[in-house]
């Protein structure tokens, strides 16, 4: 891993260099709200933020996403006729994404792409093509856990490239070698450099004062902590709207339709959750989650102790707080994390 200085007032040419082979995206204002937009030419990204209220997750993992498209030529001696989805055509930069999304996407990693039998041909074309420099949060946000969820302000787990402001410049640490070779024509940093940046990561991680522990979690079985007695209060407030599971970097529950016009049609996936009554509707009618008790249990279950038990001690969130700025009743995953652990 090398460690490179570049000045902000070279940031626009280093940039510059990347668009020549990619198209740049990164977090700017739009109608009063920090969204992901295209970068253009010459312009400048933000330095100081907070985080984006919706997480970069459509790139990779998009709202509705073609996966082919189909034509029933009765004439035709095949009868089906299937065409794939072209894939990405142009490689990409997602410029400035905050650690806790970067991290999301390699806990993602590790749904869509287990095994050979179950690898996401559409998840990872579009993660081999994009570079990922994320930006070090130097000043995080009240609601940020991101340190108990195996992840930090500075982070470096899923990026490519991490930034760490240090005023007039920013430290850019290589993290893979696709990163290494995008900061490669940087000048290496100094010793006082390195030594500002760990003093800003420290400072960082130090102003987290919201821990949530898991020990208890880990420990304890899966039937104890679905039976446990807290669920029904949990529950009491939530609407099942949503909000939670839509803002979240690493909710990736989708559903598969078929939609035709004529002879011709597309198969495409949508995002789902698991807070819809319809998520887990079986044909028959019978719903194995017919309560909105069960379906606010399964989302915390999944997330904090079916994950951790499937991958290796991982945890289905990274603690970036959307959630617990955006639920329309407060209800705050914090709580219910310690009340799964009390």
């Amino acid at each position: 891993m090398s460690d490179k200085i570049l000045k902000k007032d070279q940031a626009a040419s280093f940039l510059a260099e990347l668009a020549q082979k990619r198209d740049l995206h990164a977090p700017a204002l739009a109608g009063g709200r920090l969204v992901w937009a295209p970068l253009e030419p010459g312009q400048e990204p933000l330095w100081q933020f907070n985080n984006t209220a919706l997480s970069p997750k459509e790139f990779f993992f998009p709202q509705t996403e073609c996966m082919m498209r189909f034509t029933n030529a009765q004439d035709h001696e095949e009868g089906m006729v299937m065409h794939s989805e072209p894939e990405l055509a142009r490689e990409r930069a997602l410029v400035n994404m905050r650690p806790c999304d970067a991290k999301a996407f390699g806990v993602l990693d590790l749904i869509f792409c287990q095994d050979e039998m179950t690898d996401d041909p559409y998840w990872r074309d579009k993660r081999e093509k994009s570079l990922i420099i994320a930006l070090a949060c130097n000043d995080p946000c009240p609601t940020c856990f991101c340190t108990s969820m195996n992840c930090g302000p500075h982070s470096e787990a899923g990026a490519d490239v991490l930034l760490i402001d240090l005023g007039d410049k920013l430290l850019a640490k290589g993290v893979s070698d696709q990163g290494e070779a995008a900061i490669a024509a940087l000048p290496a940093a100094t010793d006082d450099d390195l030594a500002a940046a760990a003093e800003a990561k420290q400072m960082a991680e130090a102003a987290i004062i919201t821990t949530v522990e898991m020990d208890q979690i880990n420990e304890r079985g899966l039937m104890e902590l679905y039976e446990a007695g807290h669920w029904d209060r949990t529950q009491e407030s939530c609407l099942n709207c949503g909000t939670c599971t839509f803002c979240c970097p690493t909710c990736h529950c989708f559903d598969i339709q078929d939609e035709t016009q004529g002879p011709a049609g597309r198969r495409v996936r949508n995002w789902d959750y698991c807070m819809s009554y319809l998520f887990t509707l079986h044909g028959s009618g019978h719903n194995p989650r017919g309560s909105k008790k069960d379906r606010v249990r399964q989302r915390f279950m999944h997330k904090f102790k079916y994950i951790p038990v499937k991958r290796g001690g991982e945890i289905g969130c990274v603690g970036c707080g959307r959630c617990v700025q955006l639920c329309p009743v407060n209800i705050d995953v914090r709580e219910v994390v310690r009340d799964m652990n009390a």
